[in-house]
């Protein structure tokens, strides 16, 4: 009897420890205060398994290692006793207080969370000196550099930026990537590509580093004062000696995570002086050459030519205007093609820029192309320097003489004297129309019933164009004419419009055929010869006859801007030229 009450009371013992167990679950941090070069340990501790396990999401921290998951089962005088942790590493990204938010965890059915923590993040903090402390080893012997080649320079001179990272030779880098990318915001930059990261051999402070060049990145300033250049920081995993050594005698290396930055840098831009500064001068700083040149000096008229302002050598090409033709008015200009051929090194940028400019004079004669200027700051003699071009004469041979008194020849001579009549007062409106102020209103109205008849009188018509339309479209032979009759009326459009003036005729004719073949053949045929053209049409498949027509045309065109031609014949020549378009459209392939 007295052994049956003992074990009575034994089990309502149990039971009440049974019941008395409850479910916890916590976050436990290594410290609330840290400095930004320090790291955090995070721990979310269970005394019971779940499921479910949801961390939060550590906005302003970066995870560096982990979860690392712990489980810890023992049994003492009896009593079971459970752990279950997650932890994880954490590198602050700023100072600042931040919250570690909630995690939670699903025991039994139920969700478990954890309570926020506060940490704060000040300064870097000094590293204890500890020879056998990891992140001081990886501190001591891992280090970002910006060299910066020149801190004060002119305004639009080139400088460069390396960012070279130095590993002392008992360390070790596995991994690395970069977690703040500087941002020129007062620069023209432009990074210069490397073609694989090699090992080389350096010195750091005076002793044997091994270093790696990350970046290279060419700027030029566009502001003058002091402008910042943001550093750029690394995430690295450090491997780190230790006093263990393997079964073979080689020591054993601890991964540790490290950021490392470059630091801010300074730059005191200089401005440009304004003393001797030429009133031509558009920001050009470096060293360089400048002429004009033209594709012909003799030509007849409504033949073209090519003027090019070019501008080479070294600096900031692609920061500046050059400076533009001044033609006389007499010559039909287009506007410029702006081309650039610049390659970007460690000096800076270097190569050509230019504008080529297309010109077409209309009348005989002599037309001078005036010297103009280019001006640029010298950086080797710190100094302003203007170079003229020479001044060219473009002789027109042949074509028409211009009827107009003014001079033809001179630049800028659109200038005509303002001529008065009588009719000064025209816009003063001397009739008026007066509206009748009494409402009309729609209902009723002859525009209301029209609206509302029309509508129906419109149906057979719908219904005929329908038919006529699924009957032309149904047509392929006669659809495959008219598309090829459309496209000759659209090449041909500008000759028929100049029809009866023979030079500018025959130029449109010539024009609209290599237009077209530009079109079909996706080439610049402009330039090819007449065996080149034939060869092209005959590869696509066009019959031998109709690309003799087609050549026949080309050649006629040349010759009849010399000889005597009437509108008739005219008119012939365009419509061959139609028949031919429309014929090489239906053959090639």
């Amino acid at each position: 009897m007295k052994l049956l009450k003992q074990f009575q009371i034994l089990m309502l013992l149990l039971a009440a420890t049974v019941v008395s167990a409850q479910v916890t679950f916590e976050a436990k941090v290594s410290k609330k205060k840290l400095g930004i070069n320090e790291r955090l340990r995070v721990d979310f501790e269970m005394n019971q398994d779940g499921d479910n396990f949801n961390p939060p999401d550590f906005a302003n921290f970066m995870v560096v290692g982990g979860p690392n998951q712990a489980v810890s089962n023992s049994w003492i005088n009896g009593k079971r006793s459970y752990s279950k942790t997650y932890s994880y590493f954490l590198a602050p990204k700023r100072q600042g207080t931040f919250t570690i938010n909630q995690a939670t965890i699903e025991i039994d059915g139920e969700i478990y969370k954890t309570t926020p923590v506060q940490i704060m993040v000040t300064s870097a903090v000094e590293t204890p000196k500890d020879g056998n402390n990891a992140d001081y080893i990886a501190s001591e012997n891992i280090h970002l550099v910006a060299e910066v080649s020149k801190t004060n320079p002119y305004l639009n001179e080139a400088i460069t930026v390396v960012y070279k990272l130095y590993v002392s030779p008992n360390t070790g880098v596995s991994n690395w990537r970069e977690i703040d990318n500087p941002k020129y915001s007062d620069f023209w930059s432009q990074n210069i590509d490397i073609k694989g990261l090699k090992v080389l051999n350096g010195t750091y402070k005076g002793e044997d580093y091994r270093y790696v060049v990350l970046r290279k990145t060419v700027l030029y300033p566009q502001k003058t004062g002091e402008l910042e250049i943001e550093p750029l920081s690394l995430d690295i995993t450090v491997d780190v000696p230790t006093n263990r050594r393997d079964i073979f005698g080689t020591r054993l290396m601890n991964q540790v995570h490290k950021t490392v930055s470059a630091g801010k840098r300074t730059i005191n831009v200089k401005p440009l002086p304004e003393r001797g500064k030429p009133s031509d001068f558009t920001g050009a700083v470096g060293d360089f050459n400048f002429k004009v040149t033209t594709s012909k000096y003799e030509l007849n008229a409504s033949e073209s030519l090519q003027a090019k302002v070019e501008v080479s050598g070294t600096g900031n090409l692609k920061l500046f205007e050059l400076p533009k033709l001044n033609l006389p008015s007499s010559l039909e200009v287009y506007e410029p093609e702006h081309a650039e051929n610049v390659r970007t090194n460690l000096d800076g940028m270097s190569g050509s820029i230019s504008d080529s400019y297309t010109v077409v004079p209309q009348y005989r004669g002599k037309y001078p192309i005036p010297s103009i200027s280019f001006s640029y700051f010298d950086l080797r003699s710190q100094s302003y320097k203007t170079i003229n071009s020479n001044e060219m004469v473009i002789d027109v041979l042949e074509g028409p003489t211009t009827n107009s008194a003014q001079d033809i020849t001179s630049v800028n001579g659109n200038k005509q004297r303002v001529v008065l009549n009588d009719n000064q007062f025209a816009f003063v409106k001397t009739n008026t129309k007066f509206t009748s102020i009494k409402p009309t209103h729609f209902f009723k109205s002859i525009a209301f019933w029209s609206a509302m008849i029309l509508p129906f009188l419109a149906i057979p018509l719908v219904l005929v164009f329908k038919q006529q339309k699924e009957k032309r479209q149904a047509d392929v032979f006669g659809n495959k004419i008219r598309k090829a009759d459309k496209l000759a009326k659209k090449y041909l459009g500008e000759a028929k419009k100049v029809l009866g003036n023979k030079e500018a005729f025959y130029i449109a004719l010539e024009k609209a055929l290599h237009n077209y073949l530009k079109a079909k053949l996706h080439i610049e045929t402009s330039e090819f010869t007449k065996e080149k053209i034939s060869n092209l049409l005959n590869d696509r498949g066009v019959d031998d006859h109709t690309i003799k027509d087609f050549i026949a045309i080309l050649e006629h065109c040349e010759l009849a801007r010399y000889t005597p031609i009437d509108q008739v014949e005219m008119q012939k020549d365009y419509d061959l030229a139609a028949k031919t378009i429309t014929v090489i459209d239906k053959e090639i392939r």
